[in-house]
């Protein structure tokens, strides 16, 4: 098979250290493992990195990076390299047999820095975080280190890892397990998935071949090249095109492997001209389940190892960089001694009704595509049929609802409004990009929101709010940075020159909103109180309410 990309080998370093404690552990340097390692060390934080092989992620996997995605990357440095080099597309068309049923934009509205989607194969993504963690300088990459024994304390974690040069025990204060699907940590501490595998099998061809098809998503259902099964493309950087067909419980997965049976199901669907050659191929059952609970004692689950989605609708490694962009600053947050260990409760508050909202997606779109009886097929068959010609009948079309950024509604970390809001972001939601002009220069609204502090959105010129008490809000660990956002050119102040950052917050003049260090909004007034701003901040640490008011007064 043909191969477009050539796999980075890291080199084995013995290790001298024998019983050694460090603050946190990474299992796993795969997407997520590395992303939550580069987020710490951001923050300021010390991160050793265990990966049993000596390099980035074997074939394509997920490739589908969305929108709020590429915020969290392009907060974490690697966003504009996923521009340069991705597949941007923003539209998707449904096909049954021969003919289009309809089409959709998943970015319809201007004034944002990415787009709905770029696809790009993991390997590129893994390779920039491994370099950028590097530059840190605060994360220590181990590869050739399987971890082979887990035992969970009262103060952390202990873990026998096996390497080429013999085994040694170290000591996690906190252990984060982004092993994957068959996470060995999740097995060693005998924790079973709640949930389901469903009787369907598909098959992954990534194709390098010139086409003439267009950077959208196409999915069909009941093709003539492919009849009875569904058939989904997606183009990827190098002219690797992505190809899932759809095979059946009763297909024999190693058989469907074979080269020449797959090259046979894509000449089928391009026609006996098209050049092609096959670089990875996969096959994949549908599973939709996940871990009753994702953290246990000082041991937290992150991505795969934590919960699983059938690859339809981007998911699984959208929600797995949610996981880490959720969990780093709560983390660091507790090891800076900002907030009690009680915040990180908050992250199965958060992240399992996230986990649940792609399951349910995700098993949704697994019985709309593999339908378990006639009946359930006459229904997708007639949904098809009827969105061809009629608007109301394409939201009951499922041919994977694409990802999108979780909305944290029932965040015991966010405040309440007080006032009636007819729009705007409610607490809970992540940030929404606005085009702005700093010191003249054009700029991004994202750009000013998160990183190491909360961010005090306020609406109005730095002269209409009181300099002093915003001064005392940020002092200390993780304090409160006021960005100010003007209808006017303002020197200091974000110009929101098309008045699309006060549309999409729903701000007037006064309006303050508080942002927390993963971008996520945690309060909003609509006018400026100080006393509410601190609370408010203290209660996304994690602070009980008796204390949130103490403190804040």
């Amino acid at each position: 098979m043909g191969g477009t990309y050539t796999y980075p080998r890291y080199a084995f370093a013995a290790v001298g250290e024998q019983g050694a404690r460090h603050p946190v552990v990474v299992v796993g340097g795969g997407m997520v493992g590395l992303a939550v390692a580069l987020d710490l060390a951001q923050r300021g934080q010390s991160v050793v990195v265990l990966d049993d092989d000596d390099t980035v992620s074997i074939g394509s996997r997920a490739i589908c990076h969305a929108k709020r995605s590429l915020e969290i990357y392009g907060r974490l440095g690697v966003g504009p390299a996923l521009l340069r080099k991705g597949v941007i597309w923003n539209v998707g068309k449904v096909f049954f047999h021969d003919r289009q049923v309809y089409a959709f934009d998943l970015l319809p509205e201007p004034g944002h820095e990415y787009p709905a989607f770029v696809n790009l194969q993991q390997y590129y993504l893994e390779e920039w975080l491994v370099d950028a963690c590097r530059a840190s300088g605060l994360v220590e990459l181990r590869w050739k280190s399987r971890v082979a024994a887990v035992a969970n304390r009262a103060d952390g974690v202990a873990l026998t890892v096996a390497t080429p040069a013999g085994s040694y025990d170290l000591h996690a204060d906190w252990l984060l397990a982004c092993d994957g699907a068959r996470s060995f940590v999740r097995e060693s501490l005998g924790l079973p998935f709640v949930g389901k595998v469903f009787r369907d099998r598909f098959l992954i061809a990534d194709v390098v071949m010139q086409a003439a098809f267009p950077a959208e998503r196409w999915f069909w259902f009941d093709p003539p090249f492919h009849p009875g099964g569904s058939v989904l493309l997606h183009r990827q950087a190098d002219n690797v095109w992505r190809i899932d067909f759809q095979l059946g419980w009763d297909a024999d997965p190693e058989a469907e492997k074979d080269p020449e049976r797959v090259a046979g199901r894509v000449r089928a669907m391009l026609g006996p001209d098209v050049e092609f050659t096959l670089e990875w191929i996969s096959v994949y059952t549908f599973r939709c389940r996940r871990l009753e609970k994702f953290r246990h004692g000082r041991t937290i689950f992150l991505g795969d190892a934590a919960h699983q989605v059938s690859p339809f609708g981007a998911r699984g490694g959208n929600g797995g960089t949610q996981d880490a962009d959720n969990l780093a600053w709560k983390l660091a947050a507790v090891l800076q001694g900002a907030a009690p260990e009680a915040l990180l409760d908050s992250y199965d508050a958060e992240r399992i009704p996230a986990a649940d909202e792609n399951i349910l997606n995700s098993t949704r779109s697994t019985d709309f595509i593999t339908p378990k009886n006639h009946a359930a097929r006459a229904y997708r068959d007639a949904a098809l049929e009827l969105a061809e010609h009629y608007a109301f009948a394409r939201p009951l079309v499922n041919s994977g609802r694409l990802s999108r950024p979780a909305v944290l509604r029932e965040s015991p970390l966010s405040t309440p409004d007080r006032e009636d809001w007819l729009g705007g972001l409610p607490p809970g939601a992540p940030a929404v990009d606005a085009p702005v002009r700093r010191d003249g220069a054009d700029d991004w609204l994202l750009h000013h929101l998160g990183g190491n502090a909360f961010t005090l959105l306020l609406f109005g010129r730095p002269g209409d709010f009181p300099a002093g008490v915003l001064a005392q809000l940020g002092q200390g660990r993780l304090p409160v940075r006021p960005v100010f956002v003007t209808a006017m050119a303002e020197e200091g102040a974000l110009h929101d020159h098309q008045g699309l950052a006060a549309a999409r917050y729903d701000a007037r003049p006064g309006t303050a909103i508080l942002l927390r260090p993963d971008q996520h909004v945690a309060a909003r007034w609509r006018a400026f109180e100080a006393a509410a701003v601190a609370q408010a901040r203290l209660a996304a640490l994690g602070f009980a309410a008796a204390d949130t008011q103490r403190m804040a007064g």
